[in-house]
């Protein structure tokens, strides 16, 4: 059962902005020795039985990711997998649509519509986008046993990515450090990221799961392996031709021009929804959804001191838990 209480702080006042307010912090008893636990915010409140009561089915496909860690990039990829590389039907319709995001309107204030009724009722066999941490998932997943794909990425790359869209999708007019400082201190939406990657990498190792774990980096370093380990995962089979045209196809250059991905969409209705009036007149800085996708853009983003505090900050995570970020 889950169980809910406002959640702020001194990190949440400062991040608090049209799209993301009026954080909760959400628990669920497991047994006596293990409690999970999330923030999220106040319209995701009325899809939490809605979730955890959804029918799942064994040919769903998901893919789940904290925010910011290759979503967008892993969606299209397993797509186009599980649909014998249909990059006709791909251009005409968008990844939304194909691939929607389930719990959408319980994380972004005023985006209106009810998500979850919408995968509900995709035709199968269903691609389901989800951002939500192990202990919100539906119970019937755990039964039913779907194909999970979950994607990790380094903690500096994440944080750095998520304040450009707190601050492009989500209308934070705040520094940049006051956004890290809440990452850090676990006080901003779906955190704490730390708990994120390391339940759903113990989640993995488990043969009945039926999770594939890939991280940001991989996909980086050698991104026709990750094709071909996805697609044995989906129980497809490509040529090597198919695979290097995939890979083509999912170049950063390629996904930000592909209109039916760089979701220019959103960005647009953010600009009229969430930004302030003062915002609002200034010349577009150019942002666009698909940022570099590089390994290491925190660079730019962070100086030393939050470099090291994110450091130890990702020790802590990948401690005894027999995994890593790949860089």
């Amino acid at each position: 059962m889950i169980q809910y209480e406002k959640f702020n702080n001194e990190y949440t006042d400062q991040i608090d902005c049209p799209g993301t307010e009026k954080h909760y912090r959400l628990t669920s008893s497991g047994d006596s020795s293990s409690v999970d636990w999330c923030i999220m915010i106040e319209p995701y409140l009325p899809l939490i039985d809605q979730i955890k009561s959804m029918p799942v089915y064994q040919d769903d496909v998901w893919v789940i990711t904290f925010p910011k860690c290759g979503t967008t990039w892993t969606q299209e990829m397993v797509w186009l997998l599980n649909n014998d590389l249909n990059y006709d039907r791909a251009s005409k319709e968008t990844l939304e649509e194909r691939f929607p995001f389930l719990e959408l309107t319980g994380a972004l204030t005023l985006i209106g519509g009810d998500s979850v009724e919408k995968v509900r009722d995709l035709k199968r066999p269903r691609h389901i986008k989800s951002h939500l941490p192990f202990m919100l998932l539906p119970e019937a997943i755990h039964t039913v046993r779907p194909k999970v794909i979950y994607v990790s990425r380094n903690p500096k790359d994440a944080a750095t990515s998520f304040f450009h869209h707190y601050r492009n999708i989500v209308g934070f007019d705040g520094a940049r450090e006051q956004f890290f400082d809440a990452f850090l201190n676990e006080s901003h939406i779906y955190a704490p990221f730390s708990g994120h990657v390391r339940r759903y990498w113990e989640w993995s190792q488990n043969p009945t799961a039926n999770c594939l774990f890939l991280t940001y980096e991989q996909m980086k370093r050698d991104l026709r392996a990750v094709i071909e380990k996805t697609a044995n995962f989906l129980g497809k089979q490509y040529s090597l031709d198919e695979v290097a045209e995939l890979s083509k196809h999912l170049s950063v250059e390629s996904m930000r021009n592909n209109k039916s991905c760089n979701m220019d969409d959103l960005l647009e209705w953010a600009r009229t929804t969430n930004y302030s009036e003062e915002r609002k007149k200034r010349v577009d800085n150019g942002f666009r959804f698909i940022r570099s996708g590089n390994v290491g853009t925190y660079k730019q983003d962070m100086s030393d001191e939050y470099i090291e505090r994110f450091e130890k900050y990702e020790q802590r995570i990948t401690k005894e838990s027999g995994f890593d970020f790949y860089f």
